[in-house]
């Protein structure tokens, strides 16, 4: 595994870390994915909150448990010395068959290591017909 690049961010290293947290989602490896975070991240995604890497490998196994055929896209929107805001849509559906498409957005922070110290993560599901997919 190679080293995640660490701050101050540049354009160019703020785009690797934005790709190579888009690859490792779309993996849907929850060991692969925790990887990016130290031990102590904090994280709040929707309404829940917590820390850690064990508490993340386990939201993500549930979450991916409940979110079927997962595609996930990210965009770079603004990075500065250590931080990174995107805009991401995701693709899912559930055990009955329905699609969800939620319109997102994340704010990340690193520590000096180039690890997620903190991730905070605010999105809505919208319900979305099978012929309305935009990520295949």
């Amino acid at each position: 595994m190679s080293v995640s690049p660490r701050p101050p961010l540049t354009r160019e290293t703020a785009r690797a870390k934005v790709q190579a947290a888009e690859d490792a989602w779309n993996s849907r490896d929850p060991d692969r994915v925790a990887l990016a975070y130290p031990e102590d991240s904090e994280w709040h995604n929707r309404t829940e909150f917590f820390r850690g890497r064990k508490a993340i490998r386990n939201f993500l196994r549930g979450k991916w448990e409940q979110e079927r055929d997962y595609g996930l896209m990210k965009e770079l929107w603004v990075f500065t010395r250590n931080r990174i805001f995107i805009r991401f849509e995701y693709e899912w559906h559930d055990a009955q068959g329905q699609w969800f498409r939620p319109p997102s957005n994340e704010h990340w922070e690193f520590n000096d290591e180039g690890l997620m110290r903190r991730r905070d993560m605010s999105a809505n599901d919208v319900p979305i017909a099978e012929s309305e997919r935009r990520l295949r």
